[in-house]
């Protein structure tokens, strides 16, 4: 009876994610007009890379107490600069020196490395004008991604593989749906929930398998999902974080004015914790099922009792890797802040610093009640004792 119930709730939250993709799925043409309808830099302006010559060390800081601010005797001519060659589209072979910031000077950036430089048509009979815009990252990133996947198929092998199927999946799932759907203005909760339903039920059954216990932690999951919005819901409405912390925050409101910034934090905060929710509830499905195939005989009560204790071993390192993974996306925020001239706890309750906190402690929370959730349908769902009348 517990697996049949399940078993149609699964189904009925797969019919219900189905209806919402389609009710949510966004405006095509008003997605497309909405992208790239932002200008990035002066019309006509395009992107070349160049191969870099020579770099010159950042300038030498200004002395203060110079009230002329030339920096004593130091030689600042030339210095913090980037000397490259085009190296395709318009000004292919035009060699030009840029000045670059800083931390580009001192980044281990040397001759042969690619650089992107902002090109600017000027009036007509001038030459074009250049600046630095960016390091041309492609091979390094490519090298990462493709070690990433050497490693995961090397150790997981097939599991590996469809895990990075499903990962793929996920990709195509914020980049088409999710992601045009809220510049469009539909409910960013709801589009937060529907595509963590159809991440879940495709993730879960292509990596492990289409199992009861599988399925036990698909439920379990689900479950987290909606507390984490629910809890997460509340904590920002009271704590009136408005979603807006940085530029980009800002471009939201002024581009996109139809969206709804703190229903778009909530839903930032349920699809950050759609990884680690997954990670713990096919954990602890996995391990009531091999409880169950260590001890025939044990009942359902010592069951759920002997899961719970390697849940809470679980939610214990869990715990640990939420708040450190946020605290260390947020480090350079922590720095800088702990600069004001102000008292710890009041720079806590900045909007930066409260956003980072409820983000952490909502999907901790969530989190950790999906724990004895997931160990509770596992252990209805799992074969019952053997020899005993227990269903």
């Amino acid at each position: 009876m517990p697996r049949a119930v399940l078993l149609v709730a699964l189904a009925a939250v797969a019919i219900a994610t189905l209806a919402g993709l389609a009710w949510l799925w966004p405006d095509g043409k008003a997605a497309d007009d909405l992208h790239g309808s932002v200008q990035f830099a002066a019309e006509g302006a395009t992107f070349p890379e160049a191969v870099v010559d020579r770099v010159r060390p950042a300038c030498p800081p200004v002395d203060p107490s110079d009230p002329g601010g030339s920096g004593g005797s130091a030689d600042r001519s030339g210095c913090g600069t980037v000397t490259a060659t085009v190296a395709e589209g318009a000004g292919d072979g035009d060699q030009v020196t840029v000045d670059v910031p800083p931390e580009v000077a001192t980044s281990g950036l040397a001759k042969g490395d690619r650089i992107q430089l902002l090109r600017t048509p000027t009036v007509e009979g001038q030459d074009p004008t250049y600046g630095y815009f960016g390091i041309s990252r492609a091979t390094p990133l490519w090298l990462v991604a493709g070690l990433f996947a050497l490693v995961v198929l090397v150790v997981a092998r097939w599991r590996g593989l469809m895990a990075i199927v499903g990962l793929g999946f996920a990709a195509l799932v914020v980049g088409f749906f999710a992601i045009p759907a809220l510049i469009t203005g539909e409910q960013p909760v709801a589009v937060a929930l529907v595509t963590g339903a159809l991440i879940m039920f495709v993730v879960l059954y292509t990596t492990h398998g289409f199992s009861m216990r599988t399925s036990a932690a698909l439920g379990g999951t689900l479950v987290g999902m909606l507390l984490i919005a629910g809890i997460s819901w509340w904590a920002i409405g009271a704590a009136h974080l408005t979603g807006v912390v940085d530029q980009s925050g800002q471009a939201l409101t002024t581009f996109a004015p139809g969206l709804q910034m703190q229903d778009l934090l909530v839903a930032a905060v349920v699809i950050a914790g759609l990884g680690i929710l997954n990670d713990v509830t096919i954990t602890q499905a996995s391990a009531v099922w091999e409880l169950r195939a260590a001890s025939p005989a044990m009942s359902r009560a010592r069951l759920f009792t002997s899961g719970m204790r390697i849940g809470r071993d679980h939610i214990a390192s869990t715990i640990y890797t939420i708040v450190f993974a946020y605290a260390g996306t947020a480090l350079t925020l922590l720095l800088a802040v702990s600069l004001y001239d102000r008292s710890w706890w009041e720079l806590l309750t900045t909007e930066e610093i409260s956003e980072e906190i409820v983000r952490a402690l909502t999907g901790s929370i969530g989190l950790v009640l999906a724990v004895p959730a997931t160990t509770a349908v596992a252990v209805l769902t799992v074969p019952g004792p053997r020899g005993s009348l227990d269903p």
